[in-house]
């Protein structure tokens, strides 16, 4: 008997489907396309859509829904209803494309990548991370370069 059961069970309980959907979806956020098998991919189609029509709201009720139908999962979530909601603002549907690839070796299942149908626009700027190493007063610096090891002594207080 199907007791109520909408979409795809996968072969799991609901804990772990639920699980599974937040962790794909998740990877889809971050990382912009995923692998999986096509029925896994077709699974998520609904919740990814969804989820992006809630952060395109972009109220304190949505943001919270969001939050609960990923789990708490705060990275992902301020990610959608920044970067993803502000790419779609024109689109109302269909937020990601399906692309078939070769079946996976072990078990024949057909995998598909899944991606976004447009390229996301971050809206964080790029920093550069600063690697000079700053040293503790009165103490010596190592510098390593190319196989080096050079010893420096950190230049006197002025008064």
């Amino acid at each position: 008997m199907r007791k109520k059961v909408f979409g795809a069970k996968l072969s799991r309980e609901r804990a772990s489907r639920e699980a599974l959907f937040v962790s794909l979806v998740g990877n889809l956020v971050t990382h912009g396309s995923i692998k999986t098998t096509k029925p896994k991919a077709k699974a998520i189609i609904g919740l990814v859509d969804k989820l992006v029509t809630l952060a395109k709201k972009n109220t304190l009720a949505s943001k919270r829904q969001v939050l609960k139908r990923l789990k708490g999962n705060k990275a992902v979530s301020t990610l959608l209803w920044t970067d993803i909601a502000n790419t779609f603002e024109n689109r109302h549907s269909g937020f990601t494309r399906i692309i078939p690839l070769l079946q996976r070796k072990g078990d024949l299942a057909q995998m598909v990548k899944m991606e976004w149908t447009e390229e996301i626009k971050s809206s964080k700027k790029e920093e550069k991370k600063d690697t000079s190493k700053k040293s503790v007063k009165g103490k010596k610096e190592k510098t390593v370069k190319k196989g080096k090891e050079k010893k420096t002594k950190e230049a006197k207080k002025t008064k």
